[in-house]
């Protein structure tokens, strides 16, 4: 159980989102300024791991503007993620998505981070790690459950809100709304407010 601690880290071979090959691409050094999305799919060129590797490009400003990188991993290679990113959409491929995806090509990563599968594939794990490389929450899928983009952009925002406001996030929370006090009497008057709505 990796929430509360700091994400293990790690230095491999990463197709970037500009295409180029590195061999040095860094976790922690890839954190954004205020936090990270990881998140883990079983292998390319598979069917619901498109869906969720496009949703989550297409909604890659809804990250970057809350100062927030995303980070894709894999088992397969970097050629195997280079070929998907070069593929068209209406092929197969993913298209040129707009994050990195990471190569685990010896799994270790997915190990690190409690996701490997029979040692052989990811399990569709999603951890989003503050600035510090704090895990501050965690969701992990069976193989054919694809996960929701929207509610992890909710759970960055929950984050950075509680970042900045010292305050609780109650069931629901969403962007605009008002926390809890975290206290006997702050969670009575909320209650005594919003009860109704929960």
């Amino acid at each position: 159980m990796l929430v509360t601690k700091k994400a293990p880290d790690f230095t491999a071979t990463a197709v970037l989102a500009n295409g180029s090959i590195v061999e040095d691409f860094n976790l922690y050094n890839n954190i954004g300024e205020k936090g990270a999305v990881v998140f883990f799919y079983p292998l390319d060129f598979t069917f619901v791991c498109p869906s969720e590797i496009i949703a989550f490009s297409h909604r890659i400003e809804d990250f970057t503007s809350r100062g927030v990188n995303v980070i894709g991993v894999s088992v397969d290679s970097q050629f195997s993620h280079f070929a998907w990113r070069e593929t068209p959409v209406e092929q197969g491929g993913i298209g040129r998505i707009k994050y990195p995806l990471v190569a685990d090509l010896n799994k270790q990563i997915s190990r690190d981070f409690d996701v490997l599968f029979g040692e052989s594939v990811a399990l569709r794990g999603s951890f989003l790690l503050d600035a510090d490389g704090t895990v501050r929450h965690a969701v992990i899928n069976d193989l054919p459950l694809g996960r929701n983009i929207d509610e992890m952009i909710r759970m960055v925002d929950t984050m950075l809100f509680t970042n900045e406001h010292g305050e609780v996030c109650p069931a629901g929370w969403q962007k605009g709304d008002e926390g809890m006090k975290a206290s006997t009497e702050g969670v009575a008057e909320y209650l005594a407010k919003h009860a109704e709505e929960l």
